[in-house]
């Protein structure tokens, strides 16, 4: 599990320095979009003893909703702005708190984003959800210290978990994903 710093997305989003979901989680989605891109393996699935890569980039984001969760689709993600994922996020919330979500808008999904950061915790271990190849966990952002040039400096820095299906995705292939999504976030390549 490392930990990511994101000086660059809050310098981006001052709002991301108080951990302001849907912002943040938006984000997560389209660097986990770009990395899924980048390492097909990692948007594929097991089924019936065969492995299967998906054409699609469909991000699930779990969302808790009256006391359960619910884990409403973001569909095409690699061709949506963090903008335009953060709006259809805030409208999948209201729904999913108004148990109004669709059945087609909690189906399809090819990867799953989870965010308890936005709820101050620290960091967790998503679950992988059949079919899917694997699941990232985002903890709360922190304000730290880092070392920069051999000065300490203040920072913002977030714990992210992923989980794997092993049958799909697994050592070298889950080091380079990981590393691409943080990558993203540190750089800002959203």
């Amino acid at each position: 599990m490392p930990d990511l710093e994101l000086t660059a997305v809050v310098e981006l989003d001052e709002s991301l320095a108080l951990a302001v979901p849907p912002q943040l989680t938006a984000s997560l989605v389209h660097a986990c979009a770009g990395a899924l891109r980048a390492v097909p393996r990692a948007n594929g699935s097991y089924r019936d003893g065969r492995f299967e890569l998906y054409s699609r980039i469909n991000i699930g984001v779990i969302l808790a909703s009256d006391g359960a969760y619910a884990i409403p689709t973001l569909f095409d993600c690699e061709r949506k702005s963090v903008a335009e994922l953060a709006g259809e996020l805030t409208a999948l919330e209201q729904r999913a708190r108004d148990g109004e979500l669709l059945a087609p808008e909690q189906s399809g999904a090819t990867f799953t984003v989870w965010n308890p950061g936005a709820a101050g915790v620290a960091s967790a271990t998503p679950v992988v959800v059949p079919p899917q190849a694997a699941a990232v966990a985002a903890g709360a952002v922190r304000a730290v210290p880092v070392v920069r040039e051999r000065a300490v400096v203040p920072s913002h820095c977030m714990a992210i978990t992923l989980a794997c299906d092993h049958r799909i995705l697994y050592g070298s292939d889950a080091a380079q994903f990981l590393t691409d999504i943080t990558t993203r976030l540190e750089e800002a390549r959203l």
